[in-house]
Formats: structure tokens, sequence, C-alpha cells
């Protein structure tokens, strides 16, 4: 970066050199490349990236976000967006939001371009993301993740305070 630059500002060839590929261990068909465009400014409480999934690649694995809001904004390509167990073709200028308790998604590039697009959402202490079909359960916090089988959960019970 030279005198003039800003660390404000951040070039298109700046953003595709810090461009990783990446997948999800639970879905083989999961290929992301992208940047994380709020780390690389400097941003703590929000994320942004810019992604990318080649022809035939899914985004990640079918979750559902419990406290982090996240969105997607398709920039290029086409798709198909799996929103609460319904496909949902996708294409540039959709945008889709997932307030939370957030339905489960998944986003897979059912074109023959690559599916170019912006998420974000908030970058929390904590989070608790459910994979409804997996039957797991992840936390995370900050940066420690443990994953937890939905169906080995128990009930806490009644509280009971002595006076």
């Amino acid at each position: 970066m030279n005198d003039t630059e800003s660390s404000n500002l951040f070039h298109a060839d700046q953003i595709e050199d810090h461009q990783v590929c990446s997948s999800h261990p639970w879905n083989p068909e999961s290929e992301v490349h992208g940047t994380h465009l709020s780390r690389l400014a400097g941003l703590e409480r929000t994320g942004v990236s810019r992604v990318r999934i080649p022809p035939g690649k899914e985004s990640f694995v079918y979750h559902a976000h419990q406290r982090e809001e996240e969105w997607v904004y398709i920039l290029s390509g086409r798709g198909v967006a799996e929103i609460d167990n319904q496909e949902h073709p996708v294409g540039p200028g959709d945008f889709m939001a997932f307030p939370t308790p957030s339905a489960a998604h998944h986003l897979r590039n059912t074109g023959a371009e690559d599916l170019v697009y912006l998420m974000g959402g908030e970058n929390l202490h904590c989070d608790v993301v459910d994979f409804p079909r997996l039957g797991k359960r992840m936390v995370r916090l900050d940066d420690d993740i443990t994953v937890y089988e939905l169906d080995a959960g128990q009930d806490f019970g009644v509280l009971t305070i002595e006076r």
C-alpha cells in the first residue's frame, strides 16, 4: 500500500490476493472461494465476505443460526437457495435475509458459471447453529467450537429457590 492509499479502501486485486478456498467437512459437495472483507478491513462487530461457488458445488451445510443474523446478496450466476425445506431459484440482484432464530438454509450453484455473492451478518461472542438434517448442534464461544447431538439434550427442569 503506498502513501496515497487508505487502510479503509481495498481494491479488487487486493481482495483477490486474500481469497481462500474452504469446504464444510460434513458436505463433500461444499466448495467455497471467498474473502473475508470485514476482517481484511479490521471490522470486528460485523462480517461481510465476497464468495464464489463453482458450478455444481454447494455452500456449506443446511443450517439455522439461533443468535447471529445472516444475509446473502447475489452478484452473478444462478443457483438454488433451499430455505425452510423449500427450493427457490436465485440470480443476480436477489437478496436473502435470515433474522434469528433463522430458517434453515443452504445455497448451491446449479448454473454453468460461478455463483458470486456477498454474505454477511453479525459477529457475536456466541452463536448456536443447528444442522437439522444431521441432528447436530454447534455452539461457538469466540474461537472455541463444540458440536453436540441434538437428541443428547436433557430437560433442565425447574429451578427451586428457597427463601
